[in-house]
């Protein structure tokens, strides 16, 4: 395979001209002998594969980037939007209908379905959990009960081994498991091995009585209404009095204040102010007051110098957290979650929250644009759920949450930032830290401005993001700026995140005096940079241990989601997605020059044997092919968009 690897690019670039295949900017630099053309390379895949070009692979984008239109799209444009789309392309612009142009608008087209053929011969939950007791809808029920019928149109076993069987002793999904047969009985039995180990319980779950709470709207939030009336009295300008942070950190047992004059409502018998407020009261010390865990007393977060691995919306998911803790991440932090979302019951928005055993610093990122609605929310978590920290989320730069006021748009709303944080920091007893961007336009910082505010509000650390909203992913992060606002924050501990790849660039963004650093695109490229920068040395890993990796996380997928259809088919997905961004990285025993930047993108090249070939390509068949290897063949009808595009069924 090496071999054929590197007499390739000789005979592909031997009459042309020598000059195209030297290193461009924003360019991997790569070894000429690797180095090959977009025809051969796809040429090299095919032939390995021994499968012929399919047609949706020859119509598609001449870049090859992307996957041919999905089938209704091809559909539609069929009908009769084919035609005006020629004559779109010929008429002036000035000349085009506006009609057309608003028919056409962006994702007009594009198929987003949710797969409801999952339900057509689905097994009703009473029989695949085995209970004793009989369906609780009875002849209403729109499940399969004869499981005799559904054996008979199950498709085959994606393979002959199960994960959850082999590690655990059973496997909870029965006879519709796609890898039933290595658990079935002669009579269709779920077998149990005595003696493993039961599976790990997964933390922070959604109860459904507690759900059933949220919908009912049920719940009582007297800690967040409290501070939000507190915080609605005091009327807070924007910068933050002198004394309100040491009245909020000693709000109980401060000497030589009278108590009585700071109380601002008339209390009635028997009730007490909450002692994480400012406010004092008179009366009885009550058993409320001398349990609950005081301001001053709340958990420190000493995670200065460790590896933070940030929230990646999709592609941060637990079973992507396992992968990144095994190779030495230090600290985790679950998905941004929709506060809103949250108080509502949405079980997918909990799913967020799960936390694995192995995630020993944990914490999780809520998102809001409201003092409200993100007091309660923090109130809610900090009951029902075990986290080390919350993250506030003021960087997030997509227009669905910009536009409501989340997101990066906090950082223009000084008096909404501030009642957010004063009164998530009032409800919860483990610290508050926030996340943000140096701020919304290319050329108007703002972090300098906040940071030293954040730290009179009570945030106990930053993560700042060395870039605007503005600029997206356009430039390099701004460590410079990321260096002026270690010295504003002080003494509170900034974390700086933006281009690291490589230990060298971890080296030199704790040369800023940053407390630590957060990891967020480099652990998509490589999860083992976390090993390369504790280890101080670059990794030259092999294809087979990239595919091992792989595996692992689709063993946590199936472990997380399940190993029936729908969660096979979820784990595909979110692998799918994990795999447009690691055909980005570039072997380092292929680079010419040391380390890889995060913002050089890998010219075509043939690897040194066939897999690392097929992990650098650029085409989302490519990748459903490495995900068949580890899940089996596709369905029929499952198409994959990739790249912010949806993922959907025909």
């Amino acid at each position: 395979m090496a071999e054929g690897a590197v007499e390739a690019p000789a005979e592909s670039g031997g009459g042309g001209d020598p000059g195209a295949i030297e290193p461009e900017r924003g360019v991997a630099s790569i070894k000429l002998q690797y180095l090959t053309t977009k025809e051969h390379f796809h040429e090299f895949l095919e032939a390995k594969g021994q499968e012929k070009p399919s047609q949706e692979t020859e119509a598609g984008d001449p870049a090859g980037n992307d996957l041919a239109e999905p089938e209704a799209k091809r559909i539609r444009l069929e009908d009769g939007q084919t035609e005006h789309r020629q004559t779109e392309e010929a008429v002036e612009p000035g000349e085009q209908p506006q009609a057309q142009k608003r028919a056409r608008g962006q994702n007009k087209c594009r198929p987003h379905v949710k797969p409801t053929h999952y339900d057509k011969n689905r097994l009703c939950p009473s029989l695949v959990q085995e209970s004793a007791a009989k369906c609780f809808y009875g002849d209403r029920c729109r499940f399969l009960h004869d499981v005799g019928h559904y054996l008979a149109t199950k498709p085959a076993d994606l393979g002959p081994h199960c994960v959850l069987f082999e590690t655990f002793g059973r496997c909870p999904y029965g006879v519709t498991c796609r890898f039933a047969g290595a658990h079935l009985g002669p009579e269709g039995q779920n077998l149990v091995k005595e003696g493993l180990v039961q599976a790990p319980p997964i933390r922070n779950g959604l109860d459904k009585v507690l759900q059933q709470q949220l919908r009912k709207r049920k719940i009582h939030f007297k800690r967040a209404e409290q501070a939000l009336r507190q915080l609605s009295k005091s009327q807070l300008p924007g910068p933050t009095p002198e004394a309100t942070v040491p009245e909020v950190m000693e709000a109980e047992g401060a000497p030589g204040q009278d108590s009585c004059d700071a109380q601002q409502a008339p209390q009635g018998p028997g009730t007490v102010a909450s002692p994480s407020g400012p406010l004092r009261t008179c009366g009885p010390l009550t058993d409320e007051d001398v349990v609950r865990l005081q301001p001053c007393e709340k958990k420190r977060l000493d995670i200065s110098g460790k590896l933070y691995l940030a929230p990646l919306t999709t592609c941060g998911n637990l079973p992507f957290r396992r992968v990144c803790k095994r190779f030495g991440a230090d600290v985790t932090c679950g998905e941004m979650a929709v506060c809103i979302n949250l108080l509502q019951g949405q079980t997918s928005e909990w799913a967020l929250l799960k936390r694995h055993p192995c995630e020993d610093v944990f914490g999780v990122q809520l998102e809001g644009a409201f003092p409200d609605t993100m007091t309660k929310c923090a109130e809610l978590l900090n009951r029902t759920i075990e986290v080390d920290f919350v993250d506030v989320n003021v960087g997030c730069p997509i227009d669905l949450v910009y536009k409501k006021g989340g997101g990066c748009a906090l950082m223009n709303r000084s008096a909404k930032f501030q009642q957010i944080v004063r009164g998530m920091n009032q409800v919860l007893d483990v610290p508050l830290t926030v996340k943000l961007r140096t701020g919304v336009h290319e050329r108007v910082n703002l972090a300098h401005r906040l940071l030293p505010e954040l730290r009179d509000w009570g945030a106990a650390l930053v993560t700042l993001h060395g870039r605007s909203r503005e600029q997206r992913y356009t430039k390099l992060a701004d460590w410079q700026y990321i260096e002026q606002c270690v010295t504003a924050a002080s003494p509170m501990p900034l974390f700086g995140n933006g281009d690291i790849l490589s230990y060298e660039d971890a080296n030199r963004a704790m040369q800023t005096g940053v407390a630590g650093i957060m990891i967020a695109r480099g652990a998509l490229l490589k999860p083992w940079l976390f090993t390369e920068i504790k280890e101080q040395r670059h990794w030259d890993i092999s294809s087979s241990e990239r595919l091992d990796i792989l595996r692992d996380f689709a063993h946590y997928g199936l472990e997380h989601w399940g190993s029936d259809t729908q969660g096979v088919e979820k784990t595909r997905r979110f692998l799918l997605e994990w795999l447009s961004f690691l055909c980005r990285y570039v072997p380092v025993g292929l680079l010419e020059r040391l380390p890889q930047r995060i913002n050089e993108r890998p010219p075509y090249y043939l690897g040194r044997d066939y897999l690392e070939t097929l992990m650098a390509s650029q085409k989302a068949a490519d990748w459903i092919r490495i995900s068949e290897m580890l899940l089996g063949p596709v369905p029929p009808n499952f198409v994959f968009l990739p790249k912010h595009k949806a993922n959907a069924y025909k």
